[in-house]
């Protein structure tokens, strides 16, 4: 899929360029004498930490890695190149924050979106981790600054936009100063089969040419075998080593549901079982994110639109309030959410059908990034997959590029219609082969199948009499109203009660029929076809008809889903000890005012996991915070004696 320029907030693309020659007597200690003929030699970062293990530690507050992490920093620590395969919250960044650490030099990031920098950079400082960012929204002073802190040998991690580490002037920049390593983050961007495809990721190849002895790490969460062929390829990584971790997000729960009254539909979900709970709400359009956002606003809940078309300075406080405010949520295109570090994200929501399996996994992994219960919900019918059908037809690009997009839509609809395990399905287009979960919908309440080959055969027959008797073509809608007989306007403009199909449909409810012909769409029996989505015969079609095709529909819901569960404890104290749960929410409130005070994201001062560590030990000494997860030297430092109090005050101390 090409890259939508309308859909990503603003990059790198029209930065101004480094200063291609800066003053070498302006980098405090940047260079020294060393058999060059006299020429400045740029300082290098020192190895800060002697082992993965130690960095973990002190600077993380981990004491074990998870997964694969430690084969991953081994490979990259000792010059090895790597693809990283994680799912969101499976701990990538470690992969090459630690050996930025461990290595000499900076290690330089790659990341997509400009807009996410400073706090990815804030969260570094916070543990102590020298790290800072080059990107256009920094004004000259700023940027010269950075400079010298990289020539120096000063920076651990520097994170740069790919359109920037395309131009010519970065990269003579950054061979001024010692580059530890490159990672490559959101690598699927660079594959065309992909769903974000950026052409500025092109240009990473060379990377191997210019730094050969520098490592480089190509990460993604996001990635089918055919994408991961073609980013390694891309990347000219054949000879790293691959590590495909399993994509499964067991506290992600998957369900789907029926479109019927989305807005309402999406209020009943959100109030009956994530009241107060931050979330992240997908449109396709403009103009359906701002009225799913008024309506979520208009029925007391905080609830922001977030799209292309928005102002700049609008898009970044919308961002900010997102990150920093507790239960707030976003209603958006795609273009928010892509590397958004934030942990707490109880639920993401669709109210309209994803174009591809690999953007619906992506955007449902920001949801409880943070290991706790989360829900990915999705709301989808007859004129989605009416929509994406069309919208492929008028797509740009050749033959090729139109098959691919079928093959994203055709994965799409087989997840929504399967009446398997979700989650079976899921992994399965990753390659990966799994047990059902239980912890989905259709594991929860298993859905039921029916013969529909007769009504299959009714509605194309329909489709057959109105081209051939007559040469007309309509939507489903009036394809419907003929079967059940219902009279309309419209059937007694063009006298179609007289047609040999009139009522005889009569034995399904409109919710039924709108459930076949989607489903027919889905199988490619029926195809929209023009502006107006009316409906045509595929190849397949005269197969059913004569009979020699059977039909198997999921069975349609009579009525909408309703929401029953509801809960006034949060998701975040739900497996605390009833008398730690009054401790865990005096730290929240702690951390809520040092978050505000420093101007930060509350997970950036803590995670909700560490501060249920902290509720549940409640630590009476600073050496008792040693071992608790996500306290780090730093963090101890900064933090420690705070802690102690709120412990002490609500112990009674």
């Amino acid at each position: 899929m090409s890259w939508n320029t309308d859909e990503w907030v603003p990059d790198d693309r029209d930065a101004p360029p480094l200063d291609e020659e800066p003053p070498y007597d302006e980098y405090r200690g940047a260079f020294a004498e060393a058999g060059t003929g006299g020429r400045p030699v740029p300082a290098v970062a020192p190895s800060r930490y002697a082992t993965p293990a130690e960095a973990l530690r002190t600077v993380f507050g981990y004491d074990e890695f998870r997964g694969q992490q430690q084969a991953v920093i081994d490979r990259v620590v000792a010059g090895g190149d790597a693809v990283v395969l994680m799912p969101t919250g499976g701990g990538k960044s470690l992969c090459y924050q630690i050996p930025s650490l461990v290595r000499e030099g900076t290690g330089v990031v790659v990341s997509p979106l400009i807009a996410l920098m400073q706090d990815q950079v804030d969260a570094l400082t916070a543990v102590g981790v020298r790290a800072a960012f080059l990107n256009s929204t920094q004004d000259s002073g700023q940027r010269a600054a950075v400079e010298r802190a990289y020539v120096s040998g000063e920076l651990d991690i520097l994170y740069v936009a790919p359109e920037r580490l395309a131009s010519e002037s970065t990269k003579r920049f950054l061979e001024r100063g010692t580059v530890a390593l490159f990672a490559i983050d959101e690598a699927h961007c660079v594959s065309q089969w992909g769903h974000d495809f950026r052409p500025d990721y092109l240009a990473l190849s060379e990377l191997a040419e210019r730094w050969p002895g520098v490592p480089r790490i190509a990460l993604t969460a996001t990635a089918t075998e055919a994408t991961h062929r073609e980013l390694t390829s891309r990347l000219r990584l054949e000879a790293a080593e691959h590590f495909v971790a399993d994509f499964d997000r067991p506290n992600i729960q998957y369900r789907i549901v029926p479109k019927v009254d989305v807005r309402r539909q999406l209020l009943d979900f959100i109030t009956g079982e994530h009241a107060g709970d931050a979330g992240i709400v997908y449109a396709l359009s403009r103009n359906s994110v701002e009225r799913v956002a008024e309506f979520l606003s208009s029925n007391g809940l905080t609830a922001l639109p977030y799209h292309a078309g928005m102002e700049a300075p609008v898009r970044a406080r919308t961002q900010a309030r997102f990150l920093r405010e507790e239960g707030v949520i976003v209603v958006a295109t795609i273009a928010f959410g892509m590397g958004i570090d934030k942990p707490d994200v109880r639920f993401v929501a669709h109210v309209d059908l994803p174009k591809s399996v690999e953007g619906y996994y992506q955007e449902t992994g920001r949801a409880g990034r943070d290991g706790l219960p989360s829900t990915a919900w999705l709301a989808y019918g007859l004129q989605d997959v009416v929509q994406q059908r069309r919208m492929i037809d008028d797509s740009p690009g050749d033959l090729a590029h139109r098959r691919r997009l079928t093959q994203h839509l055709d994965a799409m609809l087989a997840l929504c219609e399967t009446v398997q395990c979700r989650r079976v399905n899921l992994l399965g287009y990753f390659g990966q082969r799994s047990e059902p979960c239980g912890n989905c919908d259709t594991c929860i309440t298993p859905p039921e199948s029916w013969d529909g080959t007769v009504p299959a055969q009714k509605l194309l027959s329909t489709v057959v009499r109105l081209q051939r008797e007559r040469g007309q073509r309509f939507g489903a809608g009036h394809l419907i109203d003929i079967l059940r007989g219902k009279r309309t306007a419209r059937v007694d403009q063009h006298g179609h009660d007289a047609l040999a199909t009139w009522g005889i449909g009569a034995d399904l409810s409109e919710s039924q029929w709108r459930g076949v012909a989607r489903q027919l769409i889905a199988q490619e029996l029926l195809k929209p076809e023009g502006e107006y989505g009316v409906l045509g015969l595929t190849p397949e079609s005269a197969r059913v008809l004569s009979g020699d095709r059977t039909v198997v529909l999921r069975t349609e819901p009579e009525r909408p889903e309703r929401s029953s569960r509801s809960s006034s404890r949060s998701v975040a104290s739900a497996d605390l000890a009833v008398e730690d749960q009054p401790l865990f929410e005096a730290l929240r409130s702690w951390r809520a005012g040092q978050a505000r005070e420093q101007g930060v994201p509350a997970y950036i001062v803590f995670g909700d996991a560490t501060l249920r560590a902290v509720a549940a030990a409640r630590p009476a000494t600073m050496s008792a915070l040693d071992g608790i997860t996500g306290i780090g030297a730093k963090k101890r430092e900064a933090y420690g004696e705070a802690l102690l109090e709120v412990v002490a005050g609500a112990s009674g101390g």
